[in-house]
């Protein structure tokens, strides 16, 4: 399996193109999806001036910090937006950076720690100011202070970074860059368990090769697909620069994949440019399931290569509008498995040649929080409104296998106090218009929803719904323990309907077991169905329900994931699944 080069925050997508294979919308929906995004982008303002009465806070968790370090702020020292009224100017830029472990600390002052120390190369100084958008001599500014610190945090090497000033005198400030490295190189035997099924890995990886942010892996993964050998290698600033590289060959059981990007993104709110181009050869053997089975099964082979540029006006007036045009080429080629063990299902080939264009209109409105999605750690939400929609159009004429448009639109915006009470809505429309008819075409809205009852208890929903139309057979819409509905097997129903609503009590607890990850816990309950046409007439078993509780391992010291282990009980299915559901698997989030 490729991984994807991580990204800093929203502002790292450099380029928008449509990918037909797994587009999402239906025409039927789309006057639904419009008036959605219309009312999420004209409703007011979730900082505007309340009418009634303001309700009372609740506990507000305390965000992470790091050790003052060497380089203590001066109590009294302005405020930063004071800084910034007066005109301030950047004196010296000095850097904090701390290793893996406080040995400062008796607790983290243990043989063990202190060789972890000696052996981790910190990152370099050049990594990490080439990260950030000002330089010695620049007005101080508040919103570039707090972007770098947003850019800096992305970075999978480092734990957290924050960015203040910490002395001021005659007009001149100092600003401090306080960074923590996470120990990288990972060698690993991992098992883990969702939708009933097992995944095994065996892996070496090091993402900040030499302390210069670079990642390297080399990995053996088998899964209920297919057995694959992988070579990984991403530089998110290759050449101390704004310019991403990423390369990944995977040597599978049932074919091969190659996967070439370089590409220089909208790296910051203000960024002016992007540009760069992917290359991607796949080969594999996909099977469609039923009540967790394997049903039927098709070669597929697929090629996809696009190259772009963007261009922007910068922020203005706290918002961002960028525009992007592309060229993709997308073939996809469907055949029989050449030694199969399960009936012949064989989607439509597809060979789309278009040019496209791309917008993207963002507010700025980020604010930092701790304990949502991840924790014990500075987590940063944008919960100002969002757009991107694409549109291209290939021609019988100049290549493709059909005359298409290829569109996707997606908005998103929050409400509320993310550090309190906050809701963030999103609602989006992808797909294709074949000679003049809908094609592989889902809409689809969403919610997550966020209530601080306590400083170590949180409330956390989450809704998707999705509607499709003349779905490809290789795209079709899934529910099961591998998406959600923890309590069933993986892809346990199909359809072009969906619907999948989550309620999580998450508790995060002091516990903090050899100062090596933060401990918490969840009880949930999921409840989902599909509806509509099933790819290979499968049986539909209306509403499926399941409740269950789990426990959830933040690391502290090396990676970004957060372990999961899950006891799931459903509620509903056929008689054949297993009355217990245990799920042992890493996530990006909670």
């Amino acid at each position: 399996m490729l991984f994807e080069p991580r990204t800093a925050t929203t502002m790292r997508l450099g380029y928008l193109q449509p990918k037909p294979g797994n587009m999402r919308n239906a025409r039927g929906g789309i006057a639904i999806t419009l008036s959605v995004l219309l009312h999420l982008w004209c409703s007011p303002r979730a900082d505007a001036e309340p009418d009634g009465p303001v309700e009372a806070p609740h506990d507000v968790p305390e965000q992470p910090g790091l050790p003052v370090g060497n380089y203590p702020v001066d109590p009294d020292i302005p405020s930063v937006e004071q800084l910034e009224e007066m005109g301030a100017q950047i004196g010296r830029i000095v850097l904090d950076k701390q290793n893996v472990f406080d040995t400062s600390r008796p607790d983290e002052d243990k043989f063990l720690y202190r060789l972890a120390n000696r052996w981790h190369i910190l990152t370099r100084d050049s990594v990490i100011r080439q990260q950030l958008l000002f330089r010695e001599g620049d007005r101080f500014s508040v919103r570039l202070i707090e972007e770098s610190g947003r850019i800096l945090r992305g970075n999978e090497y480092l734990y957290t970074a924050v960015v203040e000033p910490f002395s001021y005198a005659n007009g001149v400030v100092d600003v401090v860059v306080r960074t923590r490295d996470l120990w990288t190189l990972m060698p690993g035997l991992s098992v883990s368990r969702s939708g009933g099924e097992n995944k095994s890995r065996v892996t070496i990886s090091e993402s900040n090769l030499l302390g210069r942010g670079a990642k390297i892996r080399l990995s053996y993964m088998k899964d209920v697909d297919r057995e694959s050998t992988n070579f990984d290698f991403s530089d998110e600033n290759l050449g101390h620069s704004w310019l991403s590289f990423y390369l990944g060959l995977s040597d599978k059981s049932d074919g091969s994949t190659t996967r070439l990007r370089m590409h220089r993104p909208f790296y910051a709110l203000d960024a002016r440019g992007s540009a760069g181009f992917e290359f991607l050869d796949d080969a594999r053997e996909d099977r469609l399931y039923d009540l967790g089975e394997e049903i039927a099964e098709y070669r597929h082979e697929s090629d996809f290569y696009t190259a772009f540029g963007g261009w922007s006006a910068g922020l203005q007036n706290g918002w961002v509008r960028r525009w992007t045009a592309g060229i993709v080429y997308d073939n996809d080629e469907f055949s029989e498995v050449p030694e199969p063990e399960l009936p012949a299902a064989i989607p439509e080939d597809r060979r789309l040649l278009y040019p496209y264009i791309a917008l993207e209109l963002l507010e700025d409105r980020y604010t930092t929080t701790a304990n949502r999605d991840q924790i014990g750690r500075t987590e940063d939400f944008n919960l100002g409104k969002q757009l991107r929609a694409s549109l291209g159009f290939a021609s019988d004429d100049l290549g493709s296998d059909r005359d298409s448009l290829i569109y996707s639109v997606m908005a998103s915006r929050g409400y509320g106090d993310i550090n309190r009470k906050a809701v963030i809505v999103s609602a989006d429309a992808s797909g294709r218009i074949d000679d003049g008819s809908s094609a592989n075409s889902v809409v689809g809205v969403g919610a997550r929803f966020y209530n601080q009852i306590t400083a170590k208890r949180l409330f956390f929903m989450t809704f998707d719904a999705r509607r499709g139309h003349d779905l490809d057979l290789d795209n079709p819409l899934e529910l099961g323990g591998d998406n959600g509905l923890r309590g069933y097997p993986l892809r346990y129903q199909s359809g072009d309907a969906s619907l999948l609503f989550t309620i999580e009590n998450r508790y995060f607890t002091d516990w903090y077991p050899f100062r090596l990850a933060r401990v918490g816990g969840a009880i949930f309950a999921d409840v989902g169905r599909v509806w509509g046409d099933n790819p290979v007439s499968g049986t539909s078993l209306g509403w499926l329900k399941d409740i269950g509780f789990g426990l959830r391992l933040g690391p502290t010291r090396g990676g970004d994931q957060v372990v999961h282990l899950d006891i799931a009980f459903p509620l509903d299915g056929d008689p054949s699944i297993d009355d217990v559901q245990i799920l042992l698997e890493s996530k990006g989030s909670f």
